[in-house]
């Protein structure tokens, strides 16, 4: 490579790494070319700068298409706030969210069939707030029933660049997740990023919050965990 390229390769470098310090939230590939020069390679830039990165304090990370810097795994304790007061999980919201990440999109009554119990409104409330669950649509069946997913908050949060690197049967196994006496002919889910939303209607944003406590109006007096 002659000398004026090589300048102008580093040139660029320097644009996206300056981009990718500013942006306030992960840039997807269109909105890093609306930044960058007319003809500039944006993908190998990126491809180039992850690379450089890999071994420094902060990693250049790609989390459902979209791209970030983030502290490096090995150094997150250091970075741990002394007054820890994580919420843990109960197993009921634990449940829930695997669920969901598996089946999705998924209705009450279809995780409640998993469960073997009712959910309660809190469980999915829970959910919510932390970002890891949203509404995905209404089916087209009787009731219209809402379907919820997963989102890049839950991506992002597990380190998790698709929901289809979500562990399989052999993973949990070997985590010890999954009990050991299970059939033989037992099967996780293969979780999609793109599932068929044309048997969807779309959920009227302005009524989520109406919409969702309607759905659970007749089943939260019943116990449900």
């Amino acid at each position: 490579m002659s000398v004026e390229p090589a300048r102008q390769s580093d040139g660029q470098l320097r644009m996206i790494e300056a981009l990718m310090f500013a942006a306030h939230e992960p840039l997807d590939m269109e909105s890093i070319r609306a930044r960058m020069p007319d003809g500039v390679d944006c993908n190998a830039l990126l491809v180039r700068m992850q690379s450089e990165y890999a071994e420094r304090g902060v990693n250049l990370v790609r989390v459902a298409d979209k791209w970030r810097l983030q502290t490096a795994p090995d150094l997150t304790a250091i970075l741990i706030d002394e007054r820890e007061e994580q919420r843990k999980l109960s197993n009921a919201a634990l449940e829930t969210l695997s669920i969901i990440a598996y089946h999705q999109p998924v209705t009450r009554a279809e995780i409640e069939e998993v469960r073997g119990v009712a959910v309660s409104r809190g469980t999915l409330d829970l959910l919510m707030e932390l970002g890891w669950v949203g509404l995905r649509g209404r089916r087209r069946t009787p009731g219209r029933p809402v379907t919820w997913g997963t989102t890049e908050g839950f991506l992002a949060h597990f380190g998790l660049e698709q929901i289809e690197d979500l562990p399989g049967k052999d993973e949990l196994k070997a985590a010890g997740l999954l009990d050991s006496r299970i059939p033989a002919d037992f099967e996780v889910p293969m979780p999609s990023s793109d599932p068929d939303m044309d048997n969807l209607l779309p959920v009227d944003e302005e009524a989520q919050d109406s919409t969702f406590h309607t759905d659970f109006l007749d089943s939260d007096e019943a116990g449900a965990d």
